[in-house]
């Protein structure tokens, strides 16, 4: 619940002294792409689906890939797996452009984006925010990241490897409370997830995992069997209850904490701004 206020203007010795500073300027920017009336607008999901699409490009198997900023250096962009993500990547590499001077770094926006969108969401939690992760131009391979119609063995095993165990990945999966399908059914392109698309709430859970859907809904295979498999049905159905908004919301900004952290090899000298972020 800590605020922040910059020593001083962006180019002042005072900011230029504080880690922090010139990042609250950046989430000013970055809250005001994001924010659509009370709901959080198109480039916000788009940023969330982008903190994920670049951190989940690793396993503990490579020695490089995660949240390193090469999905917009690399040619990744170029995979299907990424299509959509060209207006949130064309928009944070000019940020990237805007703030380089100042030492920021492309990893670095791409995970505060999906931090400061998160809170521009109703319902949506404050995460860690740690800066100082270095960027990577370096090409990771493909598969690494989930396919809409994998089984959950095959999901649970891929996640496992990144390091995100069972539960952890259910708690991620609301971040598909505020997303819109747009490859995976061309014909029901647009079609939100749960509900309450403009909110990042707990309805997806139940949404998901009833024997229908409401209408309109879109639902992944994945998600469907995620839902209802032994391994993961226990912590699906409690996300699912009326009253498990805030342990969802506090289960998805630890989770996401971790998945903001893959890869990143100087974790012991990043500097928390988790302040700057918007209430």
């Amino acid at each position: 619940t800590a605020t922040y206020t910059p020593p001083g203007p962006k180019d002042s010795e005072a900011c230029g002294k504080d880690t922090c500073c010139i990042w609250s300027y950046i989430v000013a920017d970055m809250t005001a792409a994001f924010t659509d009336g009370a709901k959080c607008s198109a480039l916000a999901r788009a940023a969330i689906r982008l903190g994920f699409h670049d951190s989940s490009t690793w396993n503990s198997s490579l020695p490089f890939g995660g949240a390193d900023g090469s999905i917009l250096f690399s040619g990744e962009l170029s995979r299907s797996d990424n299509n959509g993500l060209q207006a949130i990547a064309e928009k944070t590499v000019a940020w990237y452009d805007a703030y380089k001077k100042y030492g920021v770094t492309a990893a670095d926006l791409i995970q505060v984006g999906a931090k400061v969108a998160t809170v521009v969401c109703p319902g949506g939690p404050r995460i860690t925010t740690l800066i100082g992760r270095k960027d990577s131009f370096d090409l990771p391979p493909p598969g690494l990241l989930p396919l809409p119609s994998q089984t959950a063995p095959v999901l649970l095993d891929l996640f496992g490897a990144k390091t995100i165990s069972p539960a952890e990945l259910v708690a991620l999966l609301g971040a598909h409370s505020v997303s819109r399908q747009n490859f995976v059914n061309p014909r029901a392109a647009g079609a939100p997830q749960d509900s309450t698309p403009g909110d990042l709430d707990n309805r997806y859970y139940s949404e998901t995992s009833a024997s229908r859907p409401p209408n309109g809904v879109f639902r992944f295979r994945s998600d469907i069997a995620l839902a209802h498999d032994a391994t993961t049905a226990p912590i699906w159905n409690a996300f699912a209850a009326r009253d498990a908004q805030a342990p969802w919301a506090e289960a998805y900004a630890q989770a996401y904490l971790k998945m903001s952290l893959l890869g990143v090899k100087n974790v012991a000298e990043l500097t928390d701004c988790t302040a700057v972020l918007p209430l």
